[in-house]
């Protein structure tokens, strides 16, 4: 079974390492949403939480970001 991933743990952690690579990377959340051919509520929703982020989602993301997308995965590995 999958456990509901909204609000978990690991969810959190995933918006946390999203939001500072974004401004490691010096990118506003407008700037991002332009990026990815989105509008900028779609990263507010993925920031706050509201929204959960699909594997190639992701992957554009980092892409947009320009993030070592291997060593962010391992991150959120549990242990």
């Amino acid at each position: 079974m999958i456990a509901k991933t909204i609000g978990s743990k690991r969810h959190k952690a995933l918006i946390a390492l999203l939001i500072k690579e974004r401004k490691v990377a010096g990118l506003n959340q407008t700037e991002l949403a332009d990026a990815l051919g989105q509008y900028e509520s779609f990263i507010a929703r993925v920031k706050s939480g509201e929204r959960r982020v699909d594997v190639i989602e992701f992957l554009d993301i980092a892409k947009a970001i320009g993030f070592d997308l291997k060593a962010a995965i391992t991150m959120l590995i549990p242990k």
